[in-house]
C-alpha cells in the first residue's frame, strides 16, 4: 500500500466518524483490511483522530450532545470489527490495564470524560466508568474493588475540582501504587503536582499516552 493510499483510508475513517456515517465506516474498515492497512493505525490514526475532531467541534459549539453520541456510535461500529485484530498486537498487549474513571461530586459535565473513555476503550483498557457527580468515596471503593492501576478524575468547575485533593489523598493512603490522573478545564499541571496526582491531561490524547506510560512503568517495576 502506498503512503498516499494509507492516508486516504485513514482520512476516510476519521471523516466517517465526524460525519457519523456508520455504514460508511464499516465499508471503509473492510476495504482497509482487504488492502492490508494496519488495524492499529486504523483505530488510532483513523477512528480516534475523527473522535478528537468531534470533541473539538463540540468545544466550539458546532456539535452538540446528539451529534457527539452519533459520532461515538460510528466510531464503535469500526472498533467492533478492528478490536479483535488488535489482540495479537504487541503494543496493545503491553498497555492493557484497568482504569477507574468519573466526574467528581457536584459536577455533571461529562463530555470530555466520555471522549477519554472511548480512547481508553479503543486502546484495550478495561474501563470502570462511574459516570458523573460521583461521591468522593466511590472512587476509593472502586479502585480497591477492581485493583485498577489508574484512577482518572475529571472536573469542569473550580468549585468541584477541590474535591480531587481528598480523593487523591485517600487513594494514596489505601493503595500507594495506584496512579492518579486528573483533568478538566480548571485543572493545571501545577495543581496536579501540588495535590500529588501522577498525571495531568489537558486533552484526551495526553490522557491516553500518560496512562500507557503509567501502566508500562508499573509493569516494569513488578
Amino acid at each position: 500500500m502506498t503512503p498516499e493510499r494509507e492516508q486516504e483510508l485513514l482520512k476516510a475513517l476519521a471523516d466517517g466518524v465526524v460525519n457519523y456515517d456508520e455504514e460508511g465506516i464499516v465499508e471503509t474498515v473492510n476495504i482497509a483490511l482487504e488492502e492490508k492497512l494496519d488495524p492499529h493505525k486504523a483505530v488510532f490514526d483513523g477512528l480516534v483522530v475523527g473522535m478528537q475532531e468531534c470533541g473539538r467541534l463540540y468545544e466550539e459549539q458546532e456539535y452538540f450532545v446528539p451529534e457527539l453520541l452519533m459520532c461515538a456510535d460510528a466510531m464503535y461500529a469500526g472498533l467492533h470489527i478492528l478490536r479483535p485484530l488488535l489482540k495479537g498486537d504487541e503494543a496493545n498487549a503491553r498497555v492493557k490495564g484497568q482504569v477507574v474513571m468519573g466526574v467528581v461530586q457536584g459536577d455533571v459535565h461529562d463530555i470530555g470524560k466520555n471522549i477519554v473513555k472511548m480512547m481508553f476503550d479503543a486502546a484495550g483498557f478495561t474501563v470502570h466508568d462511574l459516570g458523573r457527580d460521583v461521591p468522593l468515596e466511590k472512587f476509593v471503593e472502586e479502585q480497591l474493588k477492581t485493583d485498577s492501576e489508574i484512577v482518572a478524575l475529571s472536573a469542569m468547575m473550580t468549585t468541584t475540582m477541590v474535591g480531587m485533593k481528598d480523593i487523591i489523598k485517600q487513594i494514596k493512603e489505601k493503595n500507594p501504587k495506584a496512579k492518579i490522573m486528573i483533568g478538566g478545564a480548571p485543572v493545571t499541571e501545577e495543581i496536579a503536582g501540588k495535590w500529588g496526582a501522577d498525571g495531568y491531561a489537558p486533552n484526551a490524547s495526553n490522557a491516553l499516552q500518560d496512562a500507557i506510560n503509567m501502566v508500562s512503568s508499573l509493569k516494569d517495576i513488578s
